[in-house]
């Protein structure tokens, strides 16, 4: 069978199908219409979220946009800081589903904008609920509950765009792309994230906590589906900092630290305490937190145009107390998609108080690398596994 798409990567491309050469289906098409980079991005927002589910026990959600995910997490509890930073009342009650979306989307709210979600259960009311207020292109997903699909064909004018798939789908052994009018073949990705990865530690240090581990399989699993080179953030089950698609690797990690630091002063109190104006759209309001926490950074027309968001001016949060507040975050973990070819890595990871690291290894530089860790008394894991993605 075959699914019409709105047109390919751009207007101009107007052309464009999904062709579907199993029978019956795999995928149906519950709300639309869909877009080439929404069937992009929902494929590999699927195989994130069921994977995240696979290795951890727990529901799993990934916010993708332009092919690699801004966030993924799996179901765990929100404190009240979280919830207050993602602007959600104390009081709504969120399914475990919902949960793993909200703590998936908080990753990286900014890029979050407009994503295709994935959840690797059901979709309920409680997460539509959430998708409802979030600008949000489509979800894909096992399966919606009737009141969930009324509530989420409200959005975007009746066109938001729901996939769904049957989560027994596996597809053929061999993937093939055409490009330029050349077909590549080659065997799909089938390893899988386990805890066996994280048996070879190579520090000085060598626990690490499972609630650590469950977080370095819920990065690497992100990884696995992020264009490379790639390193990637994670703490309490959650990716925090995503550094995609980048030609160096200490590129990829100034990236996700930058993020990750970003999310934890997303719920420092001055964060929380912002007195934005009534009518303030959600959109509007994270732009400003954003800015709020970079305020060193930002030219006088930028910190300007923030100010103009709320009814008075804040007192910013120095130097001195970013440090402090990141530094009481226990079990911070990096992975990395490839080795660190260089300790660069190693030494901008602990300003972000990484103290577990996960790599494939195999650097001729292995044993510089693993220093620093040890200066910095990090656990450093060598899994002898390459997850690159193109």
């Amino acid at each position: 069978m075959e699914m019409e798409l709105k047109y390919g990567l751009n207007p101009n491309q107007k052309f464009a199908r999904l062709v579907i050469e199993t029978e019956p289906s795999p995928l149906k098409l519950v709300n639309g219409p869909a877009g080439y980079i929404n069937v992009l991005d929902a494929m590999g927002a699927w195989q994130l979220a069921r994977e995240l589910k696979e290795a951890t026990g727990r529901p799993g959600a990934a916010s993708f946009k332009h092919v690699s995910p801004a966030g993924a997490a799996v179901a765990k509890p929100l404190g009240d800081s979280l919830l207050q930073s993602q602007m959600i009342p104390a009081d709504e009650e969120l399914s475990p589903v919902a949960t793993a979306y909200v703590r998936a989307r908080a990753a990286d709210r900014m890029s979050s904008f407009g994503d295709m979600a994935a959840v690797s259960d059901t979709v309920d009311v409680s997460l539509a609920q959430v998708l409802r207020r979030e600008v949000s292109d489509g979800i894909i997903a096992p399966g919606y509950e009737p009141e969930a699909v009324e509530i989420l064909r409200a959005k975007k004018g009746g066109k938001y765009c729901m996939i769904q798939i049957d989560p027994d789908y596996e597809p053929p052994q061999v993937e093939c792309r055409d490009l330029f009018g050349f077909r590549l073949e080659e065997d799909r990705n089938t390893a899988r994230v386990t805890r066996d990865i994280l048996q070879n530690v190579v520090t000085k240090k060598k626990h690490i906590p499972d609630d650590v581990a469950e977080s370095l399989m819920v990065a690497t699993v992100a990884l696995k589906y992020t264009q490379s080179n790639s390193v990637c953030v994670a703490y309490d089950g959650q990716v925090i900092g995503m550094g995609a698609g980048q030609q160096s690797r200490i590129h990829c990690t100034r990236l996700c630290c930058a993020k990750a630091e970003k999310w934890f002063l997303q719920i420092h109190p001055k964060a929380l305490g912002l007195k934005f104006k009534d009518g303030l759209g959600r959109p509007e309001r994270t732009n400003a937190v954003d800015q709020f926490v970079i305020w060193d950074e930002l030219s006088d027309a930028e910190r300007e145009q923030m100010l103009g968001a709320l009814t008075e001016e804040p007192a910013p949060i120095t130097a001195e107390e970013k440090a402090e507040w990141i530094d009481r975050f226990e079990g911070v973990c990096i992975s990395s998609d490839a080795f660190f070819p260089f300790r660069d890595s190693i030494d901008r990871a602990s300003r972000t108080n990484v103290q577990y690291i996960l790599q494939p290894g195999g650097s001729a530089r292995d044993d510089i690398v693993i220093e620093a860790a040890d200066q910095y008394g990090m656990v450093m894991a060598c899994s002898g596994m390459r997850w690159f993605l193109h």
